[in-house]
């Protein structure tokens, strides 16, 4: 119990912009002014960050090492990338019904061609419903169509 009692091992102390006063075991958000950052855990030093023009800024060991991603930022991440990946089973399950398809049209095409080039007397109905014999010239298109299908399906 006595365990409990003790805070965290490395303990911020900070006042936010709204002038509360913060505690947490990560140090306060990137933007703090250096005032305001009332503790920091034990053996924390300032160090000096070198600005690109000379100038110098007194930061913390951890606020120039934590200037990755926030929070907030975190799980914008973590979010993009669970759509990114449900996107891409859906395009994937997309996929694999179009494949399905896909063979099922080229079997069919294949059987047609077959029965096509079979010879047999073809039967077709016309507008009014009747059954028409194809002849040759009905058929050789006919076989011409399916040939082209079996190709764009059958790859």
């Amino acid at each position: 119990m006595l365990a409990l009692a003790f805070p965290a091992h490395a303990q911020w102390k900070w006042r936010d912009a709204g002038g509360k006063i913060q505690y947490s075991d990560l140090p306060p958000p990137n933007g703090t002014p250096e005032k305001d950052i009332l503790q920091r855990p034990a053996g924390l030093k300032q160090l000096v960050v070198i600005q690109p023009y000379g100038t110098a800024v007194a930061a913390s060991a951890p606020a120039a090492v934590a200037s990755g991603p926030s929070k907030a930022e975190l799980e914008k991440q973590a979010k993009q990338k669970q759509q990114d990946q449900d996107t891409a089973a859906k395009q994937k399950e997309e996929e694999r019904k179009l494949a399905l398809q896909r063979r099922d049209n080229c079997s069919r095409a294949q059987e047609n061609l077959k029965l096509l080039q079979d010879g047999m007397r073809l039967t077709r109905a016309n507008d009014k419903g009747e059954n028409v014999v194809l002849d040759e010239r009905q058929r050789a298109e006919e076989i011409q169509r399916t040939r082209s299908v079996v190709t764009s399906e059958c790859r």
